[in-house]
Protein backbone atom coordinates (compact mmCIF):
# COMPACT_ATOMS: atom_id res chain seq x y z
CA UNK A 1 0.00 0.00 0.00
CA UNK A 2 1.20 3.49 -0.74
CA UNK A 3 2.30 5.86 2.02
CA UNK A 4 -0.22 8.47 0.89
CA UNK A 5 -3.89 8.23 0.06
CA UNK A 6 -4.89 8.95 -3.53
CA UNK A 7 -5.16 12.65 -4.32
CA UNK A 8 -8.82 12.36 -5.21
CA UNK A 9 -11.84 14.56 -4.54
CA UNK A 10 -14.77 12.50 -3.21
CA UNK A 11 -17.24 14.99 -4.71
CA UNK A 12 -16.20 13.77 -8.16
CA UNK A 13 -17.99 10.46 -7.54
CA UNK A 14 -21.39 11.99 -6.72
CA UNK A 15 -23.92 11.23 -9.45
CA UNK A 16 -21.98 8.29 -10.89
CA UNK A 17 -23.37 4.78 -11.25
CA UNK A 18 -22.26 2.93 -8.10
CA UNK A 19 -20.46 0.09 -9.92
CA UNK A 20 -18.58 2.56 -12.14
CA UNK A 21 -17.65 4.70 -9.12
CA UNK A 22 -16.26 1.66 -7.29
CA UNK A 23 -14.14 0.60 -10.29
CA UNK A 24 -12.86 4.15 -10.71
CA UNK A 25 -11.96 4.48 -7.01
CA UNK A 26 -10.00 1.21 -7.10
CA UNK A 27 -8.20 2.30 -10.30
CA UNK A 28 -7.25 5.54 -8.55
CA UNK A 29 -5.65 3.60 -5.70
CA UNK A 30 -8.24 3.32 -2.92
CA UNK A 31 -7.55 0.03 -1.12
CA UNK A 32 -11.06 -0.24 0.32
CA UNK A 33 -14.28 0.98 -1.27
CA UNK A 34 -17.63 0.50 0.42
CA UNK A 35 -21.14 1.31 -0.72
CA UNK A 36 -23.76 2.06 1.92
CA UNK A 37 -27.49 2.48 1.70
CA UNK A 38 -28.88 5.81 2.96
CA UNK A 39 -29.30 5.73 6.73
CA UNK A 40 -26.90 2.82 7.28
CA UNK A 41 -25.50 2.98 10.80
CA UNK A 42 -21.70 3.05 10.70
CA UNK A 43 -18.88 3.81 13.09
CA UNK A 44 -17.05 7.05 12.43
CA UNK A 45 -13.43 5.88 12.82
CA UNK A 46 -11.14 7.00 10.03
CA UNK A 47 -9.68 4.18 7.91
CA UNK A 48 -6.67 5.14 5.83
CA UNK A 49 -7.19 4.27 2.17
CA UNK A 50 -10.98 3.84 2.32
CA UNK A 51 -13.53 5.59 0.11
CA UNK A 52 -17.16 5.47 1.23
CA UNK A 53 -20.17 5.87 -1.03
CA UNK A 54 -23.76 6.43 0.02
CA UNK A 55 -25.80 4.86 -2.77
CA UNK A 56 -29.45 5.51 -3.60
CA UNK A 57 -31.17 3.94 -6.62
CA UNK A 58 -27.82 2.72 -7.97
CA UNK A 59 -26.17 6.16 -7.93
CA UNK A 60 -23.65 7.71 -5.55
CA UNK A 61 -25.35 10.53 -3.64
CA UNK A 62 -22.50 11.20 -1.18
CA UNK A 63 -18.84 10.23 -1.00
CA UNK A 64 -16.20 10.66 1.70
CA UNK A 65 -12.76 9.43 2.70
CA UNK A 66 -12.09 7.21 5.66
Amino acid sequence: MSVNEPQDNPDGYVGLDAAHAERLARERGWSTVRALAPGTIITMEYRFGRMNFEVRDGRVVRAWKG
